[in-house]
This record gives structure tokens, C-alpha cells and sequence, in this order.
């Protein structure tokens, strides 16, 4: 059995990047500054649309594995692509970055590989349209328990939770990992994902989960209540809290004790993916045993290196910029 510092199990979605203006947005149909489901006749309609096209392997917990993986630390990401063009990229192109990329592209999937059309406004904003495609159908059978078994972290994307198969998946992954002695735990991805299955997310979180990672809407849509309740009553049910509160800081609670670490505000140039590298950063303190001030640190350097440019990935080397800051 192989042993990884951090697993992730996500959608494997080619994310598709470009800048447009609102006159553009509105042309399209395009609903500024949210995530949009799109079937496959309309985002073949907004793929054509796309000028200057930034093609990269995405999804958000894969993001954050690869954000992990550029830190140095042995990685692995499961996740289904179809075995098309933009599936044969993704596979490629995750496993150039150094990453396990557990699942080969399935030959004949009845449906193509997953992709989200970004499109960024000058003021930042992403307007985020998915088509979820082949990743969606993630089973048990594509989660091997000699990855699973091998993390000492395991990271569990939200939005798989919405379909049956992907919850007794993630529920099985997760207790191989803290059978062999791991820390498994979920970024909440996105309140409507807690809305459409609030009480089986509570008992994941409650009965097989180490750590939840999300940003205040998410935390607060956990217990349908403002966020000093919701972050409390998350805490009585997971040994560890992590809420982001965008230029307001991170706040952490662990084992009853609280820390809130503030965030240098920057203007973003994208913000897409600095949930995604926040979480990597953070991840990372976590697999090599700093506390948890640092690791929310980490987390925070790395949310703003990506924001501070198109695309949602580090473009530089993080650890130079831990070094500078004093965290290594």
C-alpha cells in the first residue's frame, strides 16, 4: 500500500477561463458572480463563446491537492473523466503536476468529461457555469480502500454528496482512512449541497468526520442560523472547525479553544480558487504537525497568491513565500 500525505475525492472538472465584460454576461445569459448547472447544449454554447481560453485540470479538491502537491508533499486525487479529449488533458495533466490520479479515463462513458466555463469581469468577479458530466457518477468502485487506507488526510468535496452513491462512498473512504490511523474531513462547497441533505452532511460530520472546512455561508447554512451559533453548534459535533470570512480572517476552533487569525485584504485579479488554495495551505500545516495559527496562515498566503492572478492554481513557488513570512 501506498502512503499519501493527503488524498482528495472531487469532481474532475477541466476548468475553462476567460475575461468578459457585463454587457457580455448579460448577452449570454450568464447570472454574474455565482456557480451556474448548465447541461451539455448550453455549455458546448458557452465553451464556442470563450475568447482566449485558460484551459486547466480543476475542481476544488482538486485544486487543493494540487496546491498540496506543489508544497512538496506526496499527493493523490480520485475523481472520473471520460475517456475523450478533455479527459485524456485532465488525467495528463494532473498527473504532470505530480499527483497520483488514481482512476483512468473510463472508455465509453455515456457522457463527456466535466468542464466549468469561468468568465471573469474586470472587477474580479467569476461567473461560474458547470456542467458536472461523467464526474458526477463517482461510486465506491472508483474509490480503491489502498488509497483511502494509505492517507494520513483525506479531503471530501461537498458538492459529490448530493447523489446517493457518492455519500456511501465518501462514508466508506472516510472510515478506511481513520481506521489506519488518518484524519478524514469535507470542505462544505456550497450551501445549496447542505440544503438539499442537511441531516445526512450533520451525521457524516458528527460520526465519520475529523474537520470541516468551509467559508460563513457555508458554515451557517450547516444549522440554518447566524454564524457564532452555527460555528458553535459545529464544534460540539467536530473536533475541528475551519470557517473563512473572506477580508474578515479565518477562524479556527479546535477541542473548545477558538483562534481567529486576520487576513491581509488585496484586491483580486480572480478569485477563482482561493477557497480551493486556502484549504491546500492549511492542509499542508496540518499533514506536517504545525499548529493551527500557522496552518491558517499558510492557508491565507496561499488564498492571496491566487487571487492575485487568472487561474486556480499557485503560480509561484509557495514555500519561498512561508520562508519569507517565518512559517518554515
Amino acid at each position: 500500500m501506498k502512503n499519501y500525505e493527503v488524498v482528495g475525492i472531487g469532481n474532475a472538472v477541466v476548468d475553462v477561463i476567460t475575461h468578459a465584460d457585463d454587457s457580455f454576461l448579460d448577452h449570454m445569459g450568464i447570472d454574474k458572480g455565482i456557480m451556474q448547472l448548465v447541461d451539455q447544449d448550453r455549455s458546448e454554447k458557452l465553451f464556442a463563446s470563450m475568447n482566449d481560453r485558460l484551459q486547466t485540470p480543476g475542481g476544488a479538491v482538486a485544486n487543493t491537492v494540487a496546491g498540496v502537491g506543489s508544497l512538496g508533499l506526496q499527493t493523490a486525487f480520485i475523481g472520473r473523466v471520460r475517456d475523450d479529449a478533455l479527459g485524456r488533458f485532465y488525467a495528463s495533466a494532473m498527473t504532470d503536476n505530480g499527483i497520483d490520479f488514481v482512476n483512468p479515463p473510463v472508455p465509453n462513458g455515456e457522457v463527456p468529461t466535466s468542464r466549468c466555463m469561468i468568465f471573469v469581469t474586470p472587477d474580479g468577479e467569476r461567473s461560474l457555469n458547470t456542467y458536472l458530466g461523467i464526474s458526477t457518477g463517482l461510486t465506491s468502485d472508483d474509490v480503491p480502500e489502498t488509497v483511502s487506507g494509505g492517507a494520513k488526510i483525506m479531503f471530501l468535496e461537498g458538492y459529490l454528496f448530493d447523489h446517493d452513491a457518492g455519500k456511501t462512498a465518501f462514508r466508506e473512504a472516510a472510515r478506511a482512512t481513520k481506521a489506519a490511523g488518518g484524519i478524514a474531513g469535507i470542505a462544505i462547497s456550497d450551501p445549496f449541497c447542505v440544503e438539499r441533505h442537511r441531516a445526512d452532511f450533520l451525521s457524516l460530520i458528527e460520526h465519520d468526520l475529523d474537520y470541516v472546512i468551509g467559508n460563513q455561508h457555508e458554515i451557517e447554512s450547516l444549522f440554518e442560523t447566524d454564524l457564532e451559533t452555527s460555528l458553535a453548534k459545529t464544534a460540539e459535533i467536530c473536533p475541528l472547525v475551519v470557517c473563512t470570512r473572506s477580508g474578515d480572517g479565518v477562524t479556527v476552533i479546535s477541542d473548545g479553544q477558538r483562534i481567529d487569525v486576520p487576513v491581509q485584504k488585496v484586491t483580486p485579479v480572480d478569485a477563482t480558487g482561493a477557497g480551493d488554495q486556502f484549504a491546500a495551505g492549511f492542509l499542508y500545516g496540518l499533514a506536517t504537525k504545525r499548529d493551527l495559527e500557522t496552518c491558517a496562515k499558510m492557508g491565507n498566503l496561499c488564498a492571496a497568491e491566487v487571487i492575485s492572478h487568472v487561474g486556480p492554481r499557485p503560480q509561484v513557488e509557495m514555500m519561498k513565500i512561508f520562508e519569507a513570512e517565518g512559517l518554515v
